[in-house]
């Protein structure tokens, strides 16, 4: 029977409706050690599901989702996430342009030397800082207002690595560095 309200074609033997936690962005201030993800137009719902996780996962104290990114909560983000997203603060509708107003600075991820761009183990990305990740396939616009640009240096010949994967480096390295 659960085959028939599910929305995969072999369902968990679990399902459930629940109201979705309403977060404050008050609770974010006053925090000066707290750091957050912010995605920018991300369409795939694995990959919102493994930032979610991946934020989650290294301490993150929210994610901001832009307009235009998919649905945080649709079915196939939720799977993706593992259950993260119901641990930690989603906000969604959040402009670019709001970040620097929350006190973080901000740091964008790139595949490309841009100016201010910086290797990742080498930014110093203690305190309050955002991690800003672009859409899968155009990245963050270069005329995002940023404090910097963080880059992964990689040696393949690949152009860039998948923005779930780069989220994921970023993010622990943003643990490390608040957990010296």
């Amino acid at each position: 029977m659960i085959e028939r309200v599910a929305s995969t074609a072999t369902p968990q033997p679990v399902i459930a409706i629940v109201l979705k936690k309403e977060h404050n962005i008050s609770e974010l201030k006053g925090d000066e050690d707290s750091w957050v993800v912010v995605v920018d137009k991300i369409s795939d719902p694995g990959n919102l599901g493994t930032i979610l996780r991946s934020a989650e996962a290294a301490g993150a104290s929210a994610v901001f989702l832009t307009s235009g990114t998919v649905d945080a909560f649709s079915p196939k983000v939720v799977r993706a996430s593992a259950g993260a997203i119901f641990n930690i603060p989603v906000f969604e509708g959040f402009a670019l342009e709001d970040i620097s107003s929350l006190g973080f600075k901000s740091w964008g991820s790139s595949s490309h030397q841009l100016e201010k761009s910086i290797d990742f183990n080498a930014a110093d990305l203690s305190g309050r800082v955002a991690i800003v990740l672009g859409n899968e396939a155009h990245g963050l616009p270069t005329s995002t207002k940023l404090d910097g640009w963080l880059t992964i240096q990689h040696t393949g010949r690949s152009e860039s690595l998948n923005v779930a994967m780069a989220a994921t480096l970023l993010c622990f390295e943003v643990k490390r560095q608040h957990n010296k």
